[in-house]
């Protein structure tokens, strides 16, 4: 049991990190979970858990990058909470088989966005134009708050890679700086798993025995993700994560197929 522990804390810190990073934590977290012996059910309900503390972690340690983006930020939270709580009643109530064979292409896309994404910043970053704002700004809102709720149902009912769709949406639909807007996903994705872990304890069952010594893990490699993310090279870390989400999607749609 002890040597359980030690691999649960080691796995929840490189979780942690990945998931404060990229939102790409269920790369380890959730294979370290079945290795252990958790059942897959349990183990899914089990990992959303433990993320919570990844997301205290990287919360506490993205005070500067959220400062003065309270307004728009509670406006993407009541989004995804709307979507979340949708996610995790399905998860309780319908067979994820099926939603299993679309989640890879779902990923790809997301690892799209983000390239797409970097290549938009850098347009608006070299023009000086700003006349068209006002006319598209309702439809940016609309499509905006569409695809924030259905990402939001995504991580309530499957999860995987939920942040880094998070981190794609977010990426396109505002102009913010990438640390800026990581700063947020990790915010919107801890308020995710805290509501979907509200529902979890009444309608499932929980292993709180492994969620403890991975929540340690996690809670310090999500407090250490957001300081790597003000220190290394933006483009290149996109391009990581874009191609982290790229090898994900292709291991999902073998594991689907």
């Amino acid at each position: 049991m002890f040597w359980i522990i030690i691999f649960l804390v080691i796995a929840g810190f490189l979780a942690g990190l990945l998931q404060s990073v990229a939102g790409l934590a269920s790369l380890v977290s959730y294979p370290a979970l079945l290795i252990v012996g958790v059942p897959p059910v349990i183990a899914n309900v089990t990992n959303t858990t433990a993320l919570i503390f990844s997301g205290i972690g990287s919360l506490i340690s993205s005070s500067k990058e959220l400062k003065g983006h309270w307004k728009k930020l509670s406006f993407f939270i009541v989004l995804s909470l709307i979507g979340s709580v949708g996610g995790s009643y399905l998860l309780l109530h319908l067979p994820s088989a099926s939603f299993e064979k679309v989640v890879p292409f779902f990923i790809f896309g997301a690892g799209v966005l983000l390239l797409l994404s970097s290549r938009k910043k850098k347009a608006i970053d070299g023009s000086s134009l700003a006349g068209s704002k006002n006319s598209q700004g309702t439809w940016k809102l609309i499509i905006s708050a569409i695809c924030i709720v259905l990402v939001g149902g995504y991580t309530g009912y499957f999860g995987a890679a939920g942040g880094v769709l998070f981190l794609a949406i977010l990426s396109a639909i505002t102009d913010e700086e990438f640390h800026i807007v990581n700063a947020m996903k990790n915010v919107i994705t801890f308020v995710g798993n805290l509501t979907a872990t509200c529902i979890f304890i009444f309608k499932s069952h929980i292993a709180w025995h492994y969620v403890i010594p991975m929540g340690i893990g996690l809670l310090a490699g999500g407090y250490v993700g957001p300081i790597i993310v003000r220190h290394v090279n933006i483009h290149l870390l996109r391009i990581l994560i874009a191609f982290a989400a790229f090898g994900l999607a292709a291991y999902l749609l073998l594991a689907a197929y």
